[in-house]
């Protein structure tokens, strides 16, 4: 038919470009056959007329018409004619096979398959009439045709045994002829000839039998169908399989007997070494001679030939992979029978000199050694295939193959092909001991050495890439290895599972490693890849929790898996927290957990996964609150198995959900249940709640150290760098304090933790709750936390005071902060020697009080302490000064050396710290008025020197009795047990405040006459000279001698006429005497004398003499504050008339003048109740320039309207003053005066006054200060005007 009907010139041309690629391919055709079978899926009309023999077609339906005569007589005409073009249309299809067009034939193989699948018997009959009427066809065509066949016979469910013997001879003579498409034709008739063997599989292999065991080298084509038989797993059930592996047995044992044909081995040699076109690819009648090989080697007898055979194997080339992997087979094959042989040759060939010279050679040095190189990786696999083959016979050989595994894989030239020899190796291995039934009574010692090969395996890994199995594949060997003997010990175990975590999890992110595989020479799914090597990873710590299921076992992992939760990452984190979910899910459901064993640190896992359930990546979120649901579940189960107590019943649940509170309502691990009710906790429930329900629903079931975790890793999220991290810890943090702060036993580092934390909160609310974390904390460990915190606050930054504030933001709390502030105060410090045993700094003491005082310095000012300090008072004034007493006893500098101070700048004296907050404690709990007194006075300069601080202490309680301050009643009490103690500098303190009350009204109120007495006169018999001395004192007060006051104010007048001496020496001393007699008067008073005191006083004001100034001037304050509320009228006019020589005298040249000045001033504005005394104290004592002398003149003439003229007059006399400064003060007070009461002063002055103001004035533009400068030049104007009217 292909002569009267010739095919197109193009046709031929295609099919000519077409058998030529083919021909250099022999991979083509596999590819073609798969392309036929996928063209198989189609339907056509059943058509079941017989078919016609390709000739012409009017002749061929002929034939059939003649044939069927008989048929039409009884069949409808209609179904003839369907059948019969049924028929030509076949053969049309068949014969047009030929054509050259793809398109056109893919179009008519899928026609033919599609008839095939409605009438296979009739495609079957067409194809075999068209070959044996077109002999001469095409090589081509036949080609297609073959290919056609395969597809019809492969898709039909019964082929009729005759078309069995038909095509399997058709198959079988074409499967040996030589065409120009080569091995192509041959594999086409092979294939026709496997897809005969789906429906008789026996025959088929008979006569491949038949052919083997001729003595001939059998055909490519025999080996090529009985490879694919072997290999192929869908051609065969598993019956018919097993009945073929059998069969193929038997072959190899009648094949024995060619080993020792000369002709026939060489062959077989020649065949296995001859190079593959496509190196990475096998063909399949190659792969098949391996095993043929292999099993003809088992089946040998003498250990010799074995031997031999398989030594000459072995020194053929490794230079290829298929060609290593098939070597490594024949051996195993032949290790399943002889096991001591195989061994015996690969040491044979391991110590042979080309494997030697090869071991640790990274580059070839000739070109030959290419066959060597990877000879070791051949040894590895077929160290592997011995272990799958040899099956229970390997458990003795197990550690020597180890051994000789981990040589070769630290000495062979490391690359890729080593790595994955060795790693398919194991694999085998691993998967051979872990069939066997009896690996687990064996105690293998070198799983050491195999698992450190494995772990530097995973660390050559790339880390940024993921274009091969290997992680996984390594991973998968290690955890059956975790299920030998024997177990790993702990650091070992350790150091394993962090670097199988370190190489899964710290991955770059997916979408990285995708774009790093498009470099890859091998394209890989890498999403399935990731997810598959994540798989097992969970199933390796699944693995070792199964092995030891214990809490110290499940604590090693998880705190593996901390690290990787707490990353910074968030990939990194996402895998961490699936991996770690996937764990707690396998472990609620399987319960493996030895139920006598408690949870370890299981607090900083829920703490973690807390935090992680507010990630900002959403996959994150979702596996941290499922896997904090199924620890919840665990937990529970687990500790209710413990106890042998049941959960909560699942209608307390529901309805607990119900009115939307957490399910487990009564939080109570001891809830009962009816017996017939488990453990179980209603999943359907539990996981619709928030994270924030989990955590407290866990944490009820809780002990106060995994709390104390749970908390701890909160507090460790405060200092991370992301924002997400500190807020969830911050809530975190102030649920767990809120709900189960009362239960924590030891709070004390875990509130040094939180303090240092603060100061890296970087965001308001997060730092808000975690101040308020702290309060809750406080309400239950306020002692334990400020003693904390004072051992880590000494310098009080601006965090820590923050904290201090949230401590005792809570009344109850504050008080209890002030306590321990109080008990640290009343220590005495110690030089560091006496505290750690080492020799104290020269120049510095460690004072365990410092912190105190700083803490208490920064507190004050507080209104969280405010109501606290006010309560305190007493015991913190007496607790400060006799911490200073201490300090002062230490000499310690009073500030830092020359040499330190660029150092030292910012750290305070202790001496300077406690006097500042012995000033802020008198400012801030409204005892102004005693700290104005002595700030006046210039009186805490004496608290630094241990010489003047018993002065410094009387002043302080001699103003507390001038003020008449209400805390004297509370003092009074502390002082009788205060005088008993057995610190000397606490008694001090206390005689000196007794010694000073005894001048109070309210001392007879609150102690009995007899009780001072008696303190007295145990004061005489105390060790300390001082405290004898001042009980003397004490007991000669006038409060017990109260005729002492006629004979002092007697003798006040002698000391009056005194003061005409002209010596300065015996004047000041006068003049101080009569002050002492003033103090030791005390509430009696002089009485009438105070004018002639006061007239005294103020004669000496202007006295040439700075010291008899400030004498006089230190009288006068001490009469008008021991006057003040009894004074006479007299005294008020004394009092009026000082005011402007006092208030000139603030700008005396001598500083004593000046202080005493300031005082003396004060005390006198109280006498006159002046308002706003607070404001002028303050004038008085920090402000300077000319608003302040403008605000205390205004102070002065707004109170003293019916004095005004003796103010001028006094004013006017002062222009003459030969000092300066007081010459310009009185200028300038003349000056304001003029400015406001011009009229009134127009009526004061005469003309020698204002020529002497015009005079002062004009000195004054010259004056070096710009403001007295131009303040003088507008006066000066401004008298002009006045003058002019």
């Amino acid at each position: 038919m292909d002569r009267q009907h010739p095919e197109k010139p193009h046709g031929r041309s295609i099919a000519d470009r077409m058998s030529s690629a083919v021909s250099q391919s022999p991979r083509i055709f596999p590819h073609i056959s798969e392309s036929m079978k996928d063209l198989s899926c189609w339907k056509v009309p059943q058509n079941s007329a017989r078919r016609a023999r390709p000739a012409h077609l009017s002749t061929s339906l002929l034939r059939k018409s003649q044939s069927s005569q008989a048929a039409l007589a009884s069949q409808d005409y209609k179904v003839f004619l369907k059948k019969i073009y049924s028929t030509a249309f076949c053969l049309k299809m068949l014969r047009d096979l030929n054509d050259s067009d793809p398109s056109r034939l893919k179009y008519i193989v899928k026609k033919i398959k599609d008839m095939a699948d409605e009438a296979p018997n009739l495609v079957l009959e067409t194809i075999h009439d068209y070959f044996v009427d077109n002999p001469q066809m095409s090589t081509q065509h036949r080609l297609r045709l073959f290919h056609v066949l395969e597809a019809v016979i492969g898709a039909s469910d019964f082929l009729e045994q005759t078309w069995e013997k038909i095509f399997m001879n058709l198959a079988l003579e074409n499967m040996t002829k030589s065409t120009e498409l080569e091995d192509t034709y041959q594999d086409a008739a092979s294939h026709v000839l496997l897809a005969v063997c789906r429906h008789s599989w026996r025959a088929v292999a008979q006569h491949l039998e038949t052919e083997v065991l001729t003595g001939v080298f059998p055909h490519r084509s025999l080996l090529y169908v009985m490879g694919v038989l072997t290999s192929n797993q869908e051609l065969l059930s598993q019956g018919e399989r097993a009945c073929w592996e059998e069969q193929l047995t038997r072959i190899a044992v009648k094949s024995v007997q060619f080993l020792n044909t000369d002709v026939w081995s060489k062959e077989l040699l020649w065949t296995l070494t001859k190079p593959d076109p496509m190196h990475h690819w096998q063909p399949p009648e190659k792969a098949f001679l391996f095993v043929y090989y292999g099993l003809i080697l088992q089946a040998e007898e003498n250990y010799t030939t074995v031997r031999t055979h398989l030594l000459t194997l072995l020194k053929t080339s490794h230079q290829w992979p298929k060609q290593r992997e098939g070597i490594a087979l024949t051996v195993g094959l032949a290790a399943a029978r002889h096991l001591d042989d195989a061994w015996a040759v690969l040491e044979q060939f391991g110590r042979s000199a080309p494997i030697k010279a090869n071991l640790h050679s990274v580059y070839p040095k000739k070109s030959q050694d290419l066959r060597w190189k990877w000879a070791s990786s051949t040894i590895l696999l077929a160290y592997g295939q011995m272990a799958v083959k040899a099956k229970a016979h390997i458990l003795p050989w197990v550690d020597n193959i180890l051994s000789r595994m981990a040589f070769y894989f630290h000495c062979g030239s490391w690359d890729e092909t080593l790595k994955q020899s060795f790693l398919a190796a194991t694999l085998m291995l691993v998967g051979a001991i872990s069939r066997n039934e009896g690996a687990h009574s064996y105690g293998f010692s070198q799983l050491t050495e195999l698992f450190q090969c494995l772990m530097v395996l995973m660390e050559k890994e790339p880390w940024d890439a993921l274009c091969t199995s290997t992680r996984q594949q390594t991973i998968h060997a290690i955890s059956s290895l975790c299920k030998l003997r024997p177990p790993l010990d702990s650091e070992k175990k350790s150091r394993l599972l962090s670097t199988c975590l370190r190489s899964v999890l710290a991955l770059p992110p997916l979408d990285e490693l995708e774009k790093h595989s498009c470099f890859s020479l091998e394209l890989c799914d890498v999403q399935a890849l990731y997810s598959k090597t994540s798989e097992a990873l969970d199933q390796l710590l699944q693995t070792l929790i199964t092995q030891n299921p214990t809490a110290d076992e499940l604590h090693a992992l998880l705190s593996h898996m901390l690290i990787w939760l707490a990353s910074e990452r968030t990939h990194e984190r996402q895998r961490a927290v699936h991996s770690c979910t996937v764990l707690l899910r396998f472990l609620s459901h399987t319960c493996h957990l030895d139920p006598k064993e408690d949870f370890k640190h299981i607090g900083r896992l829920v703490g973690m996964l807390a935090l992680l359930c507010q990630d900002p990546n959403r996959a994150t979120q979702c596996s941290s609150l499922e896997g904090l649901e199924h620890l919840y579940q665990l937990l529970l189960r687990h500790r209710a198995a413990t106890s042998k107590v049941e959960a909560l019943a699942p209608k307390q649940l529901s309805q607990a959900s119900k009115d939307g509170a957490l399910l487990w309502s009564s939080g109570d691990p001891k809830a009962t249940l009816p017996t017939h009710q488990k453990v179980l906790l209603q999943k359907d429930c539990i996981f619709q709640l928030s994270s924030s329900q989990v955590l407290k629903g866990i944490m009820k079931h809780l002990t106060a150290a995994e709390l104390t975790d749970v908390i701890w890793t909160a507090t460790d999220g405060l200092g991370s760098a992301s924002t997400y991290c500190v807020q969830a810890a911050t809530s975190v943090l102030l649920t767990a304090i809120q709900e189960h702060g009362a239960k924590l036993e030891t709070v004390g580092s875990l509130g040094r933790a939180i303090h240092l934390q603060i100061c890296s909160v970087r965001t308001p609310q997060a730092k808000k709750k975690a101040l308020r974390a702290i309060t809750l904390l406080a309400r239950n460990h306020t002692p334990e936390l400020a003693a904390t915190f004072l051992d880590s606050s000494i310098a009080l930054d601006s965090h820590a005071f923050l904290v201090w504030r949230a401590l005792g933001a809570e009344q109850p709390a504050s008080r209890l902060v002030l306590a321990v502030l109080l008990a640290r105060l009343q220590e005495r410090p110690l030089p560091l020697r006496a505290l750690d045993g080492s020799p104290p700094p020269k120049d510095k003491a460690c004072l365990r009080s410092l912190a105190a005082m700083q803490t208490l310095l920064e507190l004050q000012i507080t209104r969280e302490f405010k109501t606290a300090m006010q309560e305190a008072y007493p015991q913190l004034l007496l607790a400060l000064l006799t911490q200073t007493h201490y300090i002062l006893e230490l000499n310690l500098p009073k500030g830092p050396q020359q040499s330190q101070e660029a150092q030292e700048v910012a750290t305070p004296s202790p001496q300077s710290t406690l006097l500042g907050t012995l000033k802020s404690l008198l400012s801030t709990t409204g005892h102004w008025q005693d700290f104005a007194l002595l700030e006046l006075q210039g009186a805490w300069e004496l608290f630094l020197t241990k010489d003047t601080y018993p002065q410094g202490v009387g002043l302080l309680a001699r103003a507390m009795v001038q003020t008449r301050c209400r805390q004297i009643r509370v003092v009074l009490p502390q002082l009788l047990p205060a005088l008993q103690s057995q610190e000397e500098p606490e008694r001090k303190v206390a005689i000196l405040f007794l010694t000073e009350f005894l001048y109070s009204p309210t001392l007879p109120e609150v102690l009995s006459e007899q009780d001072v007495l008696t303190a007295l006169a145990q004061g005489l018999r105390d060790p300390s000279p001082e405290v004898r001395v001042l009980s003397l004192q004490g007991l000669g007060n006038i409060l017990f001698h109260p005729e002492k006051g006629s004979l002092l104010r007697g003798q006040l007048r002698l000391f009056l006429q005194a003061f005409s001496q002209k010596s300065e020496p015996a004047v000041v001393h006068v003049l101080r005497t009569v002050s002492d007699v003033l103090q030791r008067l005390g509430p009696y008073g002089v009485g009438a004398q105070s004018l002639g005191v006061a007239r005294s006083a103020r004669a000496f004001f202007d006295d040439e003499s700075d010291r008899i100034r400030a004498a006089a001037m230190e009288l006068f304050g001490d009469l008008v504050a021991a006057m003040a509320g009894r004074e006479p009228r007299s005294l008020r006019t004394q009092v009026h008339q000082g005011m402007v020589p006092l208030l000139l005298h603030l700008r005396d040249r001598c500083p004593a003048v000046v202080t005493q000045a300031k005082f003396a001033f004060y005390r006198c504005t109280v006498l006159l109740r002046w308002p706003l005394r607070h404001t002028l104290f303050c004038s008085l004592t920090w402000e300077r320039g000319l608003s302040t002398r403008h605000f205390l003149w205004t102070s002065l003439m707004t109170h003293s309207q019916k004095t005004f003229s003796i103010h001028l007059t006094q004013a006017l006399s002062y222009l003459h003053s030969h000092h300066h400064h007081i010459k310009t003060w009185a200028a300038l007070f003349l000056g304001y005066t003029i400015c406001y009461y011009h009229q009134a002063v127009s009526q004061v002055v005469n003309d020698t006054d204002t020529k002497l103001l015009f005079s002062t004035f004009e000195d004054l533009k010259k004056d070096p200060e710009p403001g007295i400068r131009e303040f003088a030049t507008k006066q000066f104007s401004f008298l002009q005007e006045v003058t002019a009217r």
